[in-house]
């Protein structure tokens, strides 16, 4: 529960600029921590959301940011190029 609470109050924040990609109806998102009650099954086995229009801010930004994508990426349609830390050793 505690990931979605936390997915709502930072939804206020910006989407990475480095997202790519669009929703490809996985429904992955519409299942953290539990199955969304909009969340429908569509005839070719992809989902749809009920209330797409008028669907909350945390919906509408995920992925928001490479945290979040990580625990999706499998069948998400965004991506999110990998981090690199490069390290300088004086």
């Amino acid at each position: 529960m505690i990931p979605k609470i936390k997915r709502t109050l930072t939804a206020i924040l910006p989407v990475d600029k480095n997202r790519t990609g669009e929703c490809n109806g996985c429904g992955d998102c519409c299942k953290l921590p539990f199955r969304c009650t909009f969340l429908k099954d569509t005839s070719d086995g992809k989902y749809a959301c009920s209330i797409y229009k008028v669907r909350p801010p945390n919906c509408r930004k995920f992925p928001r940011s490479h945290s979040q994508w990580k625990t999706v990426k499998v069948n998400c349609g965004y991506r999110f190029p990998d981090i690199k830390i490069t390290v300088e050793v004086p």
